[in-house]
């Protein structure tokens, strides 16, 4: 991991848009407590197929220009035209946003044709051509490799051609195991493939919860930490978020002392579970 320990460390957030009028004053309260960890920037999703376009543009314009922070919207291509793409990035561009988060998303159920890009690679081509420099983008990377992808070296494969297309940087999929991330930036390194590899954090405060997203996105919820979450009975939620917040606090410094470059949290639009493990971190060249 030599070659992360070169850049500063920084912290970063991820929200969602929300889908109610009352939705979106709770994310206004949280955005406004959770500031007190200074993050770099904030990024907005982006549903399948632009599915939650409206949405994503009101968080970030909210972001953007009435607070103090910087918002990075998450822009997905499947299903999306070039004009589409262009129109937002030329409003995203008006609006003052200087980092997007270009990913490929998934094909809304239905779907079967996914228009003029098929991958995250061809996006990104696209926003350099058009847009030059003007963006700063984020793309994802897996540690615990694409669920799409047959093996670990097709994987580095379609993460390196996203970095030669003109990625700036890269965020990962959550992982709880230290070893995953220490494993594919050796990897990484010994394909060449030489920038910036935030960690995902997903905190966690449900275990069902937990464990259907891990299901759906491919993450891995390694074997002692589910046998250890399950064994917290129902009336000890406190006890089990207790317990999650230390594990997860743990990962978050062991991979800072190691040298990640920063660490990108999953907030789920909530504040303390964040916001916890985040004031109780050291960090390094900030």
């Amino acid at each position: 991991m030599q070659s992360q320990k070169k850049y500063a460390q920084k912290l970063s957030l991820e929200f969602f848009p929300p889908r109610t009028e009352q939705g979106m004053e709770k994310l206004k309260t949280v955005i406004s407590e959770i500031g007190a960890m200074q993050p770099e920037y904030m990024s907005v999703t982006y549903g399948a197929g632009g599915t939650t376009q409206e949405k994503t543009l009101e968080t970030v314009r909210y972001i953007q220009t009435q607070t103090e922070f910087e918002a990075a919207p998450h822009l997905t291509c499947i299903g999306a035209s070039q004009e589409s793409v262009l129109e937002l990035l030329d409003e995203y561009e008006a609006m003052g946003v200087k980092r997007i988060v270009a990913l490929r998303g998934d094909l809304p159920s239905g779907m079967m044709d996914p228009g003029e890009f098929k991958y995250a690679s061809d996006l990104i081509a696209f926003i350099r051509e058009r847009k030059g420099d003007t963006f700063h983008l984020e793309v994802a990377a897996y540690p615990e490799t694409h669920p799409q992808a047959r093996n670990c070296d097709i994987g580095i494969k379609w993460f390196k051609h996203k970095v030669e297309q003109g990625a700036d940087s890269a965020i990962t999929q959550y992982f709880y195991n230290f070893d995953s991330y220490r494993y594919f930036i050796d990897n990484c390194e010994k394909n060449g493939i030489d920038l910036p590899i935030i960690p995902g954090i997903m905190p966690i405060t449900n275990y069902e919860n937990l464990i259907r997203f891990s299901q759906g996105c491919g993450a891995e919820v390694p074997r002692w930490l589910k046998c250890r979450l399950e064994s917290f009975d129902e009336d000890d939620k406190e006890g089990m978020k207790a317990f999650a917040r230390d594990v997860v606090t743990e990962l978050c410094q062991k991979l800072l002392d190691a040298g990640a470059p920063g660490l990108h949290f999953y907030s789920m639009n909530s504040t303390q579970p964040t916001l916890d493990i985040a004031q109780a971190l050291t960090l390094k060249n900030v």
